[in-house]
C-alpha cells in the first residue's frame, strides 16, 4: 500500500498545545458485551446482505474456544441459527491466541439478530441486522452523504445536527499566492508567501477532513466517486444534491479561460509569525470574526490564500488533470439526459483540463501544498479514468472524439500496468474504476486482469490475517482500502459477470463495520460501537462526545495503524478532550496494530472525504 500522511497535527509548529482541555470527557467503551473477558465475539454491525456469505468471530483463548457452540438468537429471544465454530484462523496476541470462523451464511431472514457463544465460552456479541442489499446499502450510503452535508463550507450549508453555520465567506474574493516552498518534511515554509493575482470566488467545496483545507486533488476524486455511486443507487437521499455540490467547487478552481487549474484553498503549514489551518482549533465560521489585518499571524486564517497547480496556460500535473476531467466528464454523462446542452458544456471543460496534462515530463506530482500531506507516485491510472469517462461522455452525447478517448484510455491503462506504481483503489490510485468504465467500452483481458490483480493481493493477504483482513492496518488508510476492495469486487463482478470475489468483498466490508480484532465499526454511527471521538473540529467542539446525539454520522475514519506510527498525539488549545475506552483497546491491539478513540489520535479517528466516498461507493456498487 502507499503510505501518506493526513494532516500531521505534528507540523502545527506546536502552538499552546494541551491535554484535557475544558469540557474533558472520558468514559469506558460501550458496548453491549461485559468488560472484556477471555472470550469476545466479532460481528459485522453494519449489517449482512440476506443472500451474501456472512462471517463472524469469536476471539479467545484456545483452550476456552475449544469446545464452544455459537447461536443466533432474533429479537424475541428464538435461536435462528446454531452451530460450532469453524477451524482456528490463527492467534491475534498473548491474551487472544485463537481466533475462529463463525459462519452465519444460512442465517437469510431480514431480521435483527445476536450472537452468543456457549458451552466451554460465555460471550455476547452487539447486534446485528439481516436485510435485502438495495435496503442496507441504501441506509450506509445515505449516511455517508450526511457527512458530506456537514463537510460543507460557504454559504450554501446544511446545518444538520451540528448546527452547521456558513463559513469561510472571505473566499469569495479569495487572493492568489505563488506555490509556497516548504522545508524537507514539509512542517514549514522557507520563504514568505507571495500574492500574484486575484480576486477569485473559491467559496463552497467541502473541508478535506477533521481540518478546514480543501483541495482539488481530494474534492475531484471524491466527486467523482459520488457521481459513480449516483449512477449506481440514486434513490440515495440527498446523494445528487451533495455530487453537484463538489462538481460546483470543482468549476470554480477551473478557470477556463485563463486555463488555470487551482490546487488549494487554505494553508496547512506556516511560521511562527504566520499561522496555517493546523495552528487553532475553532469552529469554521470563526475565522469570519478574527478581523486580521495584514501582517497580523491570523491573516491567513481569515482570508484564505489560493495556490494554483499550474501557471497560466501551462501543462498540467496529469494526476489532476485527468481525475478532474474524470469528475467533469461523469457529469456530461449524468446530464446528458436530460440537459443535453449543460452536458457538452461539461464535455468541453473535461476535454480541456485532460488535454492541458503534462504526459511527457511529470516529475513531482502535485497533489498539496506540502506534498508530504497526499503524497503519490502514479498518474497513467487518472489519464486511464479521465479519458474512458470522456469517451463514454462523448459516446452517449454522439461526440465524434468518442473513438479517439477511447484509443487513449486503452494507452493509458497499458501505461500504468508497465509504470511500476500498482496498488488499490484509494485516494492515490484510482485505477479501479478506471479500468472498469473502460471495460464498458469494449473487452480488454489485461484490464481484467489488473481487476484480477488487486483482488488477488488483497485475498491473499486475507489469508493469512486471523480477522481475514485485506488491508494492511499496520499503515495508513486500512479502512478506506478495505472498502476500495468491496469496491473493486462488485466492479469486477459487474464487469466480467465473475462473482469469485464477492465472498472476500463481504469479509472486507464486515471487517471495516465491527467483524476485527477491536470489534468496533470505523464508520460514526454505525452499529453499538463506532468512534466517538473523532478527530474532527466541528464534530468535537459541536458535537456529542458520548456516541449519542450531535454525531458526525456516516463519516469514515482511518482505523488502526501502526503502533509506532502512534507516538504524537497532541491536542491544540480549545479542544474538548475525549477518549473513549483505552484501557479496553489496548487489550485488542497486535500484529503491530493499534487502534486508540482519542480526539489527538488523527492517525487513527479523523474521518476523511476521501475515506468516506470509497465507502459509499462501496455501499452503492453493493446494492445491487
Amino acid at each position: 500500500m502507499v503510505s501518506r500522511f493526513r494532516r500531521p497535527r505534528s507540523l502545527a509548529l506546536g502552538l499552546a498545545l494541551s491535554v484535557g482541555a475544558a469540557g474533558a470527557v472520558w468514559y469506558a467503551l460501550p458496548s453491549r458485551e461485559e468488560a472484556p473477558g477471555p472470550v469476545v465475539i466479532r460481528a459485522d454491525q453494519g449489517g449482512y446482505i440476506s443472500t451474501e456469505h456472512k462471517t463472524a468471530f469469536a476471539m479467545g483463548p484456545d483452550d476456552k474456544l475449544a469446545g464452544a457452540r455459537f447461536e443466533v438468537v432474533d429479537d424475541t429471544g428464538r435461536v435462528a441459527l446454531a452451530g460450532a465454530p469453524g477451524p482456528r484462523t490463527g492467534a491475534w496476541n498473548a491474551a487472544y491466541d485463537s481466533v475462529r470462523v463463525l459462519d452465519l451464511s444460512a442465517l437469510t431472514k431480514a431480521g435483527t439478530y445476536q450472537l452468543r457463544l456457549t458451552g466451554s465460552a460465555d460471550a455476547t456479541s452487539a447486534h446485528f441486522t439481516v436485510a435485502p442489499a438495495n435496503e442496507l446499502m441504501e441506509n450506509l450510503a445515505a449516511d455517508n452523504v450526511r457527512f458530506f452535508q456537514a463537510q460543507r463550507d460557504g454559504a450554501d450549508i446544511v446545518p444538520g445536527i451540528l448546527g452547521r453555520e456558513p463559513s469561510h465567506l472571505a473566499d469569495r474574493s479569495a487572493s492568489v499566492y505563488a506555490v509556497p516552498r516548504y522545508n524537507d518534511d514539509g512542517t514549514e515554509l522557507t520563504a514568505p508567501l507571495r500574492k500574484v493575482g486575484g480576486p477569485l470566488d473559491v467559496s463552497g467545496g467541502w473541508f478535506d477532513a477533521g481540518d478546514y483545507l480543501k483541495f482539488t486533488h481530494t474534492a475531484s476524486y471524491a466527486t467523482a466517486q459520488l457521481l459513480l455511486a449516483q449512477r449506481s443507487l440514486p434513490a440515495t437521499p440527498g446523494l445528487a444534491a451533495e455530487a453537484r455540490h463538489g462538481l460546483s467547487w470543482l468549476d470554480k478552481m477551473w478557470d477556463g479561460r485563463t486555463r488555470t487549474l487551482y490546487a488549494q484553498v487554505g494553508i496547512g503549514a506556516g511560521t511562527k509569525d504566520l499561522h496555517s489551518d493546523h495552528d487553532v482549533w475553532r469552529l469554521p465560521e470563526a475565522d469570519d470574526k478574527l478581523n486580521a489585518q495584514d501582517g497580523d499571524a491570523d491573516h491567513l486564517v481569515e482570508f484564505r490564500p489560493v495556490f494554483p497547480a499550474n501557471e497560466p496556460g501551462a501543462p498540467l500535473s496529469p494526476n489532476l488533470a485527468g481525475r478532474v476531467a474524470a469528475a467533469f466528464a461523469l457529469a456530461a454523462q449524468t446530464d446528458a439526459a436530460r440537459d443535453p446542452d449543460g452536458a457538452r458544456r461539461w464535455l468541453e471543460k473535461a476535454a480541456a483540463v485532460y488535454g492541458q496534462a503534462d504526459t511527457h515530463s511529470p516529475r513531482t506530482l502535485v497533489t498539496t501544498f506540502p506534498h508530504a500531506f497526499y503524497s503519490e507516485d502514479s498518474w497513467q491510472d487518472d489519464m486511464e479514468f479521465g479519458a474512458a469517462e470522456l469517451a463514454l461522455a462523448a459516446k452517449v452525447l454522439g461526440d465524434d472524439r468518442a473513438a479517439r478517448w477511447q484509443t487513449q484510455a486503452g494507452d493509458w491503462a497499458r501505461a500504468y500496468l508497465a509504470s511500476g506504481n500498482l496498488d488499490t483503489l484509494g485516494v492515490s490510485d484510482v485505477s479501479a474504476p478506471a479500468h472498469a468504465d473502460l471495460l464498458r467500452l469494449g473487452p480488454s483481458q489485461a484490464v481484467v486482469a489488473d481487476l484480477r490483480r488487486q483482488l488477488a493481493d488483497g485475498e491473499r493477504r486475507a489469508a493469512k490475517d486471523p480477522f481475514q483482513a485485506g488491508a494492511v492496518y499496520t499503515d495508513f488508510d486500512a479502512v478506506p482500502h478495505a472498502f476500495g476492495l468491496v469496491a473493486t469486487a462488485a466492479l469486477y463482478a459487474k464487469a466480467t459477470g465473475d462473482h469469485h470475489y464477492d465472498a472476500f468483498a463481504a469479509q472486507q466490508r464486515g471487517w471495516a463495520l465491527g467483524a476485527n480484532a477491536w470489534g468496533t465499526s470505523f464508520m460514526i454511527g454505525t452499529g453499538e460501537v463506532f468512534p466517538h471521538c473523532p478527530a474532527h473540529q466541528v464534530a468535537n467542539l459541536a458535537g456529542s462526545l458520548t456516541g449519542r446525539g450531535a454525531l458526525l454520522r456516516g463519516a469514515v475514519v482511518n482505523g488502526p495503524n501502526g503502533a509506532k506510527k502512534l507516538s504524537g498525539r497532541d491536542t491544540l488549545e480549545s479542544t474538548r478532550a475525549c477518549e473513549a475506552g483505552a484501557a479496553e483497546w489496548k487489550r485488542f491491539d497486535g500484529k503491530g496494530a493499534r487502534y486508540l478513540d482519542q480526539v489527538g489520535a488523527w492517525q487513527t479517528v479523523e474521518p476523511a472525504d476521501d475515506f468516506t466516498s470509497t465507502a459509499l461507493l462501496a455501499f452503492a456498487l453493493s446494492a445491487t
